[in-house]
């Protein structure tokens, strides 16, 4: 199958959109103890350009390769000061355009993933408040999917623990400024064949996924009586070794995968309906290094409640 994937670009859907306005591991935003919040969100994204390495370039073979995922999620307030986090994606990938028939996308299930958010610091400074987070992380597969299946993989399929420190400063007339900064610790993944070369040949099924960096900055700001919130983001993320897709050759979840990402969301608290949300939001891949050059966009709603 690898003369015909060439060096497509893996399709891999992480835990949530990086422009996903709901409770999340790497915001600010917090649940009161004994409050829930479910979360239902739709996201399609697609890419007919990827870097080969740092090299740009098209794959006549895979065309357009676009990614459909359905994002149950739900907050718990344990505490006022921790929340408890629970998402499972479900992810569809294909390719848009005829491709004779070789091979096909790939649908279901990705990862279970748990995290848990602690408020350290919630003070008001001067005209706002600052706000200190950190978050804590597990994800595993819950479906048996090929992660080498690139680049129709619907994940990278390893067990993967992260560590995220969030900052926010918002003024009391609405606008904000947040940054997160984390790591992505990662663990290894079976492929379905005995051999596999990352900058050396290693005759074994099990392939070493890199771990990460990753950081966002955004600035936004609440009006209507905070019942609006619109933000600008921009997300980064850097794998910390690997390899780089070679020419004619298919992607693997050992490559070094680095890009840049700007994205916007609105998100409405539907007052006239108690405890219902609306959000929506787009985001556009800029840079990249192992990576499609994503546009995605999306919609969801959200209901909170309190036991």
């Amino acid at each position: 199958m690898k003369k015909y994937l060439l060096s497509g670009l893996s399709a891999l859907a992480f835990f949530t959109s990086f422009t996903l306005a709901a409770q999340t591991p790497y915001d600010a935003i917090m649940m009161k103890r004994k409050e829930f919040c479910f979360a239902l969100t739709y996201e399609q994204g697609s890419w007919d350009h990827y870097w080969e390495g740092t090299y740009l370039r098209t794959n006549q073979t895979v065309a357009t390769v676009s990614r459909r995922i359905v994002m149950p999620m739900l907050a718990i307030g344990i505490s006022d000061k921790l929340n408890l986090i629970v998402a499972v994606p479900y992810v569809k990938t294909k390719s848009s355009e005829p491709n004779g028939g070789k091979f096909q996308g790939a649908q279901g299930f990705q990862d279970l993933t748990i995290a848990l958010k602690y408020e350290i610091l919630n003070k008001q400074v001067e005209k706002g408040k600052l706000s200190l987070l950190t978050t804590g992380g597990y994800g595993t597969p819950i479906t048996n999917y090929l992660s080498d299946y690139r680049p129709y993989s619907i994940g990278n399929g390893t067990n993967e623990f992260s560590l995220r420190a969030i900052a926010q400063y918002r003024l009391d007339k609405g606008p904000y400024l947040k940054m997160m900064g984390g790591h992505l610790f990662r663990g290894q993944t079976k492929a379905e064949r005995d051999y596999y070369y990352n900058n050396g040949s290693y005759y074994t099924p099990w392939m070493d996924v890199p771990d990460a960096w990753e950081y966002c900055v955004a600035a936004g700001v609440w009006m209507l009586d905070n019942s609006l919130k619109l933000e600008a983001n921009y997300y980064s993320l850097k794998s910390t070794s690997g390899d780089d897709v070679r020419y004619y050759n298919a992607a693997q979840p050992t490559n070094k995968v680095q890009f840049d990402q700007v994205g916007f969301v609105a998100q409405y608290y539907i007052k006239s309906i108690k405890g219902f949300g609306a959000l929506a939001y787009a985001s556009q891949v800029v840079n990249g290094r192992n990576w499609g050059k994503f546009t995605s966009f999306g919609f969801g709603a959200t209901y909170q409640f309190k036991l």
